[in-house]
């Protein structure tokens, strides 16, 4: 009897003293993503940027927006002034990275003009930012643009490009010979450019709607029209 009785406390003590199994839950991942945390901020910034101007804009602003810390964007950035010639680098690396896969070389000269022209008046007109954004720099007399590397050889295969085709409509008896091919990129800008940075001061002073799918139809098939005929022959 004491030993049946003894054996039974010796099953209760074990069965106290066996740890209670427990249910463990996966730590959280937490992926550290640079490149995605960088794009991110440069999305954000370049709103600012456009509508403070580099002076006005705020880094604070900025980090609260991206849900990120002034640390972070300086330990990226660098600087304020950093992150502004990132922006900027940005700008025209998306715009010159699509102007690339137009592919003007597939098409016949005045074909591969026209496109041109258009693209240009299409990025500009759906890219407002892009246009404050070199308005801005145009107002730091191109300062922070000179320091950017990247942003000058951007745009050295820009510039080819229409040289390219120019010669070929040369070379073929379409266009006039005698034409510099900056000369041919500083008018497409101009036009495109005023038609996005002067649309409010324009159609406030000759009361026009501007903005309206017909009037924007129109000026985009007017400018394109206007550059193939100054290089026509």
């Amino acid at each position: 009897m004491n030993e049946l009785v003894h054996s039974t406390r010796a099953v209760k003590t074990k069965a106290k003293a066996a740890p209670r199994a427990t249910t463990r839950l996966a730590p959280v991942s937490r992926t550290n993503d640079p490149a995605r945390t960088m794009a991110g901020i440069l999305e954000v910034a370049t709103a600012e940027f456009a509508a403070k101007g580099l002076s006005g804009a705020r880094i604070d602003e900025i980090a609260a927006a991206t849900k990120t810390s002034k640390r972070m964007i300086y330990y990226y950035f660098g600087s304020k002034e950093g992150l502004y010639v990132a922006v900027l680098e940005d700008s025209y690396r998306r715009m010159r990275q699509i102007e690339a896969e137009l592919h003007l070389e597939d098409l016949a000269p005045e074909a591969a003009l026209r496109r041109l022209v258009e693209f240009t008046f299409d990025h500009h007109s759906s890219n407002p930012d892009y246009i404050r954004l070199v308005m801005t720099e145009n107002m730091e007399r191109g300062a922070y643009l000179a320091q950017s590397q990247s942003i000058q050889e951007l745009n050295v295969p820009a510039i080819q490009s229409i040289r390219m085709l120019y010669e070929r409509g040369v070379a073929q008896g379409v266009f006039r010979p005698g034409l510099e091919p900056i000369d041919i990129h500083a008018s497409i800008s101009a036009l495109t450019f005023f038609n996005v940075s002067n649309q409010y001061t324009f159609s406030l002073i000759f009361k026009n709607d501007a903005q309206s799918q017909q009037a924007v139809t129109a000026r985009r098939n007017s400018i394109t029209e206007m550059i193939v005929r100054f290089v026509r022959i």
